[in-house]
């Protein structure tokens, strides 16, 4: 019986890193180390290992990203059946996220990592590429765009949030849940979405400026003018409860909108979304709207920034982000 192809991208991060003299551990792995440590794909799929890159979660660029992208589509147009990339865990999720809006293929395309590096007892990562193969062997993960398998859990990358800074579990779709499960080698897929959205022009590989503020107790907003001289081409402030910001801030907020710069407020909590029509006070939710801040909706603030700056690299205007933002944020 042959088996499908799968190709797996290294990117580096945990998964695979190794230690040195002091105990400390740094990438050195490539995807050939990581195939070698799981003899069990073989039994599942046909590998097709690259390393694309071997660096920390904090070192990965937007050019890691396309880089990634276009090793996957490749894969896919040479028969792959599935792709597979391996990723530090820190930043995987809006890696994750930025891939699913530029993935326009129906093959999986998943992404996955370790907490525990190669040299501790109980390391996850052998574990977690065995689940992703899986996953992207499997014909129930078609068409559900980029998927992220930890701890034998399949997540949405448009879900999916690092929540813990140290559990193998970390991996949660808060307010969600996973899609599916991997148990004995098999994957089970409980759900879909209910659509995909299309999905956008790949952006150059050049650097991603767009600031992400949390606006803490007592916010005076006084770092909105250092952060203007930045000319940044937008900006996402992660607010309280369902898209709260103090006055001061909203009317700062307020002034940035009317000089034309795009300005989203995400919720700061970790899930949920923001409200449109429930709060009326100045600095509620529905006042800035009003005042023209854009809502992200379940969308969290460092996804919606990936967002922003996919559209503002393809040219959209400022109604076309609204619109954008308003249909992937519910």
């Amino acid at each position: 019986m042959s088996h499908p192809v799968i190709a797996i991208g290294a990117l580096g991060g945990t998964i695979a890193m190794s230690a040195e003299g002091t105990g400390a551990v740094k990438p050195e792995l490539g995807a050939d180390d990581l195939v070698a440590a799981v003899p069990a794909l073989a039994d599942i799929a046909t590998i097709r290992a690259t390393t694309i890159a071997n660096v920390a979660s904090p070192a990965i660029v937007p050019g890691n990203i396309i880089d990634a992208l276009s090793f996957a589509r490749k894969a896919v147009d040479d028969g792959a059946a599935g792709v597979v990339l391996t990723h530090g865990t820190d930043t995987l999720e809006e890696s994750a996220f930025l891939l699913d809006l530029l993935w326009d293929r129906e093959e999986p395309l998943v992404l996955t990592g370790a907490m525990r590096s190669p040299n501790l007892p109980g390391a996850d990562g052998p574990a977690n590429l065995l689940a992703a193969i899986v996953t992207a062997a499997s014909e129930d993960a078609r068409g559900m765009g980029v998927l992220v398998v930890l701890d034998d859990t399949v997540h949405l990358a448009r879900l999916v949030s690092k929540t813990h800074s140290t559990g193998v579990w970390t991996f949660q779709s808060s307010g969600w849940g996973p899609v599916g499960r991997v148990a004995e080698r098999r994957l089970r897929m409980m759900l879909a979405p209910v659509r995909r959205f299309s999905p956008l022009p790949a952006p150059d590989a050049e650097p991603i400026r767009i600031p992400l503020i949390e606006s803490p107790f007592a916010d005076e907003g006084d770092w909105i003018p250092a952060i203007m001289t930045m000319a940044p081409p937008a900006l996402v402030v992660a607010a309280s409860g369902v898209g709260h910001l103090s006055e001061p801030v909203a009317d700062r907020c307020e002034k940035l909108v009317a000089d034309g710069l795009p300005v989203v407020m995400a919720s700061r909590t970790g899930s949920g979304t923001t409200l449109e029509r429930s709060y009326g006070y100045p600095g509620s939710e529905q006042d800035l709207i009003r005042r023209g801040v854009i809502p992200a909706g379940f969308l969290t603030a460092r996804k919606v920034r990936l967002l922003l700056h996919v559209l503002l690299r393809s040219g959209a205007t400022i109604d076309a982000i609204r619109a954008e933002v308003a249909d992937r944020g519910f």
